[in-house]
């Protein structure tokens, strides 16, 4: 199933505190038992596949396997060019160095606060802590693609099945 997760939903499949969590937006997805692949937290909004397929979650989110996780970035000032030049080059973070794949301002924005971010670590909140490294704060955080697929045509909250040749692009990558 891949979903297109709104904003103040927390990714799990249970949560003590009855906060809203993805599953109640995936409820009606059928009767077998699915669980999200992966993360996003509470504000960030985007794709989230989830699935019954436990060997293919973890082959996805494992950053062995270098699934592409593509990002739209907002942020509270404009990017400076020389700190777009240390992301590309790389971070080093509390718990390592990260490098992104690929890291660029989005064409066509009306300012350079609008940035577009290939990564494939899976480090917890890491391209909020890359940003916020450097003195900028993430206000929007939007996952457009992960691992080849999108949210084109699938409307905020809402969800759809994955087709078989999808499912068989998962399995290849995965």
């Amino acid at each position: 199933v891949l979903l297109n997760k709104p904003k103040g939903y927390i990714t799990t499949t249970d949560d003590p505190f009855d906060r809203k969590t993805v599953m109640f937006l995936v409820k009606n997805a059928g009767r077998e038992r699915i669980y999200p692949v992966g993360r996003l937290d509470r504000d960030t909004t985007g794709v989230l596949l989830l699935t019954n397929d436990g060997d293919m979650a973890k082959k996805l989110t494992h950053p062995r396997h270098r699934i592409q996780k593509i990002y739209h970035v907002v942020l509270d000032k404009n990017l400076k060019t020389g700190d777009l030049g240390k992301i590309v080059e790389g971070i080093e973070l509390d718990d390592g160095m990260v490098k992104p794949d690929a890291a660029a301002f989005v064409q066509g924005a009306a300012s350079k606060k609008e940035v577009g971010i290939e990564i494939h670590s899976g480090k917890n909140r890491v391209i909020r802590r890359l940003f916020e490294s450097l003195g900028y704060r993430v206000t929007r955080l939007d996952r457009v693609t992960f691992a080849g697929l999108t949210k084109k045509d699938v409307p905020r909250g809402k969800w759809r099945f994955l087709n078989e040749k999808e499912v068989s692009f998962l399995k290849m990558k995965s």
